[in-house]
């Protein structure tokens, strides 16, 4: 399988944007692929924003990306949208995409996939492509009731530890989510291992993404 490489500026930091709807969504979609990114460059700039979240999940969101985080410094966002209702608060949600817009210049930009059957993750994805025309966007997965497994295009194998070290995350950083059936390291793990089959990871894990559009120079 032909492997490829992140970017590497040539001046100043890789420039990470990070999307969520809901608190524990940036961990569970790209987490690992987060903390491999962190180990193997020496400097990263991310910028983590989190749409929606009551004042428990507000503050798990900004204790989680501290921690899955270690010596760096995050921008941390946590916005209060209705969780569940972001269609019908589109126009707020597009003014914030405009903010972000304005102010973020992201090499690289993580969000919900397009096709997620959840309304909350399916909104942030559009709004990523409309807002981030010219960017580099990976759509991540995120398992559900629903049913919405698709086919991703795009894989990071994860080495072992990473894996361990992003599963042991999930169950530690979000308590109020631990009465959810599916929130679970038999989950988060048979996730992991689905898709390093699929991209024939040494070490058998590995997340997947959609990149709907991609220059090669």
């Amino acid at each position: 399988m032909l492997r490829l490489e992140l970017p590497r500026p040539k001046k100043g930091s890789l420039r990470v944007l990070a999307l969520g709807a809901h608190s524990d969504d940036i961990e569970i979609g790209c987490g690992g692929t987060l903390l491999q990114l962190l180990a193997r460059r020496k400097s990263v700039a991310i910028d983590w924003v989190v749409f929606s979240g009551d004042d428990v999940r507000a503050a798990e969101a900004r204790a989680s990306a501290r921690r899955l985080l270690p010596g760096t410094r995050p921008g941390i966002e946590t916005k209060r949208f209705r969780d569940g209702f972001f269609p019908s608060q589109h126009v707020a949600i597009k003014e914030e995409f405009e903010k972000l817009k304005r102010r973020a210049a992201p090499d690289l930009v993580f969000c919900p996939w397009r096709g997620d059957a959840h309304q909350d993750h399916r909104l942030l994805g559009e709004l990523a492509w409309n807002t981030f025309r010219d960017h580099l966007i990976l759509e991540y997965e995120i398992p559900k009731y629903d049913g919405d497994w698709g086919t991703p295009n795009v894989y990071v194998p994860l080495a072992e530890a990473v894996a361990a070290r992003k599963v042991e995350h999930l169950l530690r950083a979000f308590p109020s989510q631990a009465g959810n059936v599916w929130f679970s390291e038999e989950t988060f793990r048979a996730v992991l291992r689905l898709r390093g089959i699929e991209c024939n990871a040494e070490s058998g894990q590995a997340e997947a993404f959609y990149g709907r559009k991609v220059a090669i120079l």
